[in-house]
């Protein structure tokens, strides 16, 4: 590849049209342009661009007032550049930049495409040339690695989506507009297993839809871009004045999502919502796109007195009596028009969360009206989703050894000593980052109450339970510390050491897991439901703990290393995972 060129100039009209007079490829060769200065508070902003007319884009943008906050542009030249490879360019800059968090990026959201290209590989070496001279600039303030680590990047709207996702996002938008425009309501379901991008299709359509409706014609849209169809100003107007709210039940994942929404223009913090939010809500929503369905409450005994006094209260505002059959999911059909929900059923980790006879029963109803989009292409876990089903299977009791998938250069390991496996977390977190020891609930939290107190002791190895719910991963204190479900449902990690505790267990004889009811800690996940006079049996309580390991055991990206304190276990996991240390 010849080297790149970045010219740099002031966004002035002078500037440009002295600059453009000295390179006929100012006027007629594809290049990646970035415009930065301050956003309408005073902050620091980016927009980034791809044309294959510099001249002419830079005089639009003069004349769009919504860029007159922008005080430079730097403008990427390279002779091998085609639309293609500057489409790729722009789209990763993007990308980086709102991962970085240093600017605001003020790019509409109008699809991504991923495409293939000749020499792609090529190119992509030399943006990564770029993207380091554009922080020797100040453009970046962090490494690659660093910002591919990030919630605001792993989290970002800014997303290369999957044909099936893009599929789903244009069906689903679609089909809202056609609702909007002839009144009818509507419900969608999309279905997941871990790792297929359900909360990026969420928050990937926040975006598109506030881009939509508040487009400024302006702002052309690229139109070979992925959903360019839908700016137009019929769809404009049908979005027009839409309160559009998402649900996030989990607080952890919900903290994280809102620093992305401050990063984001169109999108607030004030849109995220938890189901006690919509609930009590006096004001109903047009549209409530629901992350996590599985994760929402059925009446339960809450994790407060505070809570179970509101649900009482919210069920009696909503159906005149406080009805113990009603569930937050009612609640949220009860205050909107049109719903949009993301779930997997084999997530439900705890006997509060909505059973999965009703998770079934909104899937089928979606599947009714052709409102179901199923997503199977994995993309946090490298090994693909044979991996994702096979840790189903072995929880399951029905995987064999001898057919064990191919995994390619997925790192699975089985330690048989904890010392060992958490050595090599701290290895792999000094090389990518993003390494963590996660385990089931099977100790007592001690350090909760003293904080000098360790709560796990394993082969003379001494660890405490994660010190924060909120953003635990990324503290500072996670690598010497073991995240819990509640800190790790719906994040990625790099690497992932999961340790199977002794609730969960393995009779040789049977051939079947087992659990150990005295030996699982979560008070709330073995609590029976005295409100509906559901009492929970073992089989009950030996599902949820099975999701729990199954969402711990598909965290990591590009590996999982796995502990078992229970021996038979230990002997059964092994033996399907074959690649044994001993050390």
């Amino acid at each position: 590849m010849t080297p790149f060129e970045i010219e740099r100039l002031s966004f002035t009209s002078g500037a440009i049209s002295d600059w453009v007079a000295g390179d006929e490829r100012r006027r007629n060769w594809p290049v990646v342009y970035v415009l930065d200065g301050a956003d309408s508070a005073g902050a620091g902003a980016v927009y980034v661009g791809e044309t294959v007319n510099a001249a002419a884009r830079m005089r639009q943008h003069l004349a769009n007032p919504a860029k007159n906050a922008f005080r430079r542009v730097r403008v990427v030249i390279d002779d091998t550049f085609n639309k293609s490879a500057c489409l790729d360019l722009e789209s990763h800059l993007i990308r980086w930049l709102a991962g970085d968090g240093q600017f605001t990026v003020m790019n509409g959201n109008e699809g991504i495409i991923d495409a293939r290209y000749y020499e792609r590989d090529l190119y992509r070496e030399s943006f990564r040339d770029i993207f380091d001279k554009l922080r020797s600039e100040g453009i970046f303030q962090r490494s690659i690695p660093e910002i591919e680590n990030s919630d605001l990047f792993k989290l970002s709207p800014f997303k290369v989506l999957t044909p099936e996702q893009a599929i789903a996002v244009e069906d689903i938008v679609e089909g809202l507009l056609a609702d909007l425009g002839n009144g009818a309501s509507s419900t969608s379901v999309i279905e997941g297993q871990p790792g297929t991008g359900k909360t990026i299709i969420a928050i990937f359509l926040m975006k598109l839809l506030a881009d939509i409706r508040d487009h400024d014609d302006a702002d052309e849209v690229e139109p070979d871009s992925m959903f360019a169809d839908f700016f137009v100003p019929g769809n404009r107007e049908l979005l027009a004045g839409l309160r559009i709210g998402f649900v996030v039940p989990q607080q952890s994942l919900r903290e994280s999502i809102k620093r992305v929404f401050k990063k984001t223009p169109k999108l607030t913090e004030a849109q995220i919502l938890t189901p006690f939010d919509v609930g009590a809500s006096d004001q109903p929503w047009d549209l409530l796109i629901v992350d996590e369905t599985h994760r929402l409450n059925q009446r339960a005994n809450q994790s407060s007195g505070v809570n179970n006094r509101r649900f009482i209260t919210i069920n009696e505002k909503l159906f005149g009596v406080d009805d113990p059959s009603k569930t937050q999911l009612d609640w949220i059909r009860a205050q909107s028009r049109h719903q949009i929900y993301l779930l997997d059923v084999e997530q439900t980790i705890r006997p509060a969360d909505l059973p999965q006879s009703v998770l079934r029963s909104l899937v089928d109803q979606a599947r009714s009206t052709h409102r179901r989009y199923p997503l199977s292409t994995q993309m946090r876990v490298r090994a693909g989703a044979d991996y994702v089903q096979f840790v189903r299977d072995v929880l399951r009791g029905e995987s064999n050894a001898t057919e064990r998938p191919d995994f390619g250069d997925y790192d699975l390991r089985f330690f048989d000593n904890l010392a060992a496996m958490r050595r090599t977390i701290f290895k792999r977190n000094d090389e990518h980052g993003l390494a963590r020891l996660v385990a089931g609930y099977a100790w007592e939290w001690k350090s909760s109450r003293d904080k000098e107190a360790f709560d796990i002791e394993l082969d003379g190895v001494r660890l405490r339970w994660n010190s924060q719910a909120k953003d635990w991963i990324n503290s500072p204190a996670s690598i010497h510390e073991v995240g819990s479900i509640h800190t790790v449902q719906g994040y990625d990690l790099n690497y992932a050491g999961v340790i199977i505790g002794n609730d969960l267990r393995y009779d040789p004889h049977s051939q079947r897991l087992y659990i150990d009811r005295a030996s699982y800690r979560d008070a709330k996940g073995k609590e029976n439901n005295k409100q509906r006079g559901i009492a929970y049996s073992d089989d009950d309580l030996l599902e949820f703990i099975r999701n729990i390991y199954g969402v711990l055991l598909t965290r990591g990206m590009l590996g999982t290393y796995v502990y078992v304190c229970d021996p038979p276990l230990r002997e059964y996991i092994a033996r399907q995972i074959g690649r044994r240390v001993t050390g």
